[in-house]
């Protein structure tokens, strides 16, 4: 039997054993791995490699803040929340105000993009999807 302050088994498989705060401790230190990743993958790769490099790793980022914010969430709702958020970015750029904000913000530009690029939202995917899975086995 697990203490309560325990992570719980859920749908998405067993339970890790690991308590809520250790759980944010190690989301929190993914997020910087993914952040340092991501600063890497932009200094020695060009083009689409770091592009959809970065859209994967995005949305990758957006999964471990999840469960920074919310240490009990599971891995499938984690990464179901930060496709969803990834794709509403995406879709938010068929507009004109992420483009407006961006010329008037470098951090709205980071966040937002300027422009919509459909093959993004297959990459926030695989974001999304590699993050479920290694919480998934942990």
């Amino acid at each position: 039997m697990t203490s309560p302050s325990t992570w719980a088994a859920g749908p998405d498989g067993p339970a890790t054993g690991r308590t809520p705060a250790r759980r944010r401790l190690a989301a929190a230190a993914a997020a910087l791995v993914i952040v340092g990743a991501g600063l890497a993958l932009r200094a020695v790769a060009a083009g689409e490699v770091a592009k959809y490099g970065g859209d994967a790793l995005y949305t990758l980022l957006l999964f471990t803040l999840v469960l920074v914010a919310a240490p009990r969430t599971a891995p499938a709702k984690a990464a179901a929340v930060a496709l969803a958020v990834s794709w509403g970015v995406e879709l938010l750029q068929l507009t004109d105000m992420p483009a407006h904000l961006a010329r008037r913000s470098t951090a709205a530009r980071l966040v937002l993009g300027t422009t919509f690029n459909a093959p993004d939202l297959f990459w926030y995917a695989v974001g999304a999807a590699a993050g479920w899975a290694v919480v998934r086995r942990a």
